[in-house]
């Protein structure tokens, strides 16, 4: 047991945690505790520093990405297509506050499955409906929520766009471990997960945050009102450029590419003058580029995290445990998973790590493979949502923090750990019983 409290991954997630939820920054949070986590494995300070600057390139394209995003969102601000967005949406709800959550929800799914922008729509659409969420007295944590669910069960239990890629690491993990895996049964066990999520968003919205919470009123929210919602020229320069973006992100598969030729056909066009080039992206570094630099900063925390050897020692110190018991198994090794991603901040780097920890153990233990499924995915979900350094946390709290009123860890992370990775685990559990 003193191992495993020891052990430096356990230590470094501990203290991210605990400096996370003291309100320290959480770039701070992530070096300092990275710096702890290497240097109790042994390593040298300077080594630290080292693995953990260069593994920062690790996410460079995910980093530019979000910057290219946030500009383009801040063009579409710009064209005034994003209110126009905004005032659709107000009319459709009607003053009902869950339609909104729900169509908000809903949207966040599409980001993907169908069409996979991931985030990057929350920081156009979400800022211009402040203004109605305050009017309703809307929770935002019920929107974190419902956001974190559409950006994260979909990919679990829909095998399409991010799902398809999340399942496919799956089966090609566990087959290269020695468990063979037909990729289209995948979707059929995690959907058990992604019920036990979906249980999880509607207890969030309708009764841990559905009372009315009130937020000071800024100038720059969109009124709550109808106006002239006519399209003009540069609202279609805008959408076109949108659509392309999409297109050469599919063809290409870069999403930085993507959105530069988005930004090139709204400026090309003219749909914002040139002389406004500085200002937008001065905007959208401002919209995203701290989301950028956490998932920079989190690439490096999870290099130092896998060069103190660490991870092989920690399983390595429950495995006694696990041979008693199935159930109590299954417990320890999501446990296990929820501490390496919460670090990571990232499901899909984690599978690769878990699967060759767990599926041998597995099948050491007798699971049945939709029980192997079900454990990997849950483990290397667990933590995605919660982790102040998951895209997860991070892109709705880009959008609901525009006026300073929404707090990271305390209104996105807290709630989105509780509900979904109780609901994880617990349906994890009951479905390896089942299965077993």
């Amino acid at each position: 047991m003193i191992s495993i409290i020891l052990n430096p991954i356990v230590i470094a997630v501990v203290i991210l945690c605990i400096l996370c939820l003291a309100r320290m920054n959480v770039l701070l949070a992530l070096i300092i505790s990275a710096v702890i986590g290497g240097v109790c494995a042994n390593m040298d300070l300077s080594d630290v520093m080292n693995v953990f600057i260069h593994g920062m390139g690790d996410n460079s394209e995910t980093a530019l990405s979000y910057i290219l995003l946030g500009a383009f969102a801040a063009s579409m601000t710009h064209t005034g297509l994003a209110q126009i967005l905004s005032l659709k949406i107000a009319s459709v709800i009607k003053s009902n506050k869950y339609s909104l959550i729900f169509i908000l929800t809903g949207i966040a799914i599409l980001s993907q499955n169908l069409v996979p922008v991931h985030i990057a729509f929350i920081p156009i659409l979400i800022p211009p409906l402040i203004g109605i969420m305050n009017k309703l007295k809307l929770d935002r944590r019920a929107v974190a929520c419902g956001l974190a669910f559409g950006l994260k069960a979909p990919y679990i239990m829909i095998p399409a766009g991010f799902g398809l890629i999340f399942q496919g690491l799956i089966a090609d993990n566990m087959m290269q471990n020695g468990m063979d895996v037909i990729k289209n049964d995948i979707w059929k066990y995690n959907s058990v997960i992604g019920f036990g999520m979906f249980v999880a968003f509607l207890f969030a919205i309708f009764v841990s945050y559905s009372k009315p919470r009130i937020y000071q009123s800024t100038e720059n929210e969109i009124p709550v009102q109808t106006t002239d919602l006519k399209l003009t020229k540069n609202h279609y320069i805008t959408i076109f450029a949108a659509v392309l973006t999409l297109l050469v992100q599919l063809w290409t598969g870069s999403l930085p590419l993507g959105a530069l030729v988005g930004l090139g056909v709204i400026f090309g066009l003219k749909a914002i003058d040139h002389d406004k080039m500085d200002n937008l992206i001065n905007e959208g570094v401002g919209l995203m580029g701290y989301v950028a630099f956490v998932m920079l900063v989190a690439a490096g925390f999870a290099s130092v995290m896998k060069a103190t050897g660490s991870i092989d020692s920690l399983v390595n110190s429950v495995v006694p445990f696990m041979m008693t018991s199935k159930i109590l198994a299954t417990v320890i090794m999501l446990l296990i998973g929820l501490f390496i991603t919460i670090g990571i901040g990232t499901s899909f780097g984690t599978i690769p790590i878990l699967a060759v920890l767990f599926v041998p153990i597995c099948l050491k233990l007798g699971f049945s493979i939709p029980s192997v499924i079900i454990l990997l995915s849950a483990s290397a979900a667990l933590g995605d949502a919660g982790s102040p350094a998951s895209d997860t946390t991070l892109g709705p709290s880009a959008g609901l923090n525009v006026d300073n009123q929404h707090d990271h860890i305390w209104d996105t992370c807290v709630p989105t750990f509780l509900h979904y990775n109780t609901a994880i685990i617990i349906s994890a559990v009951m479905a390896v019983a089942f299965f077993k």
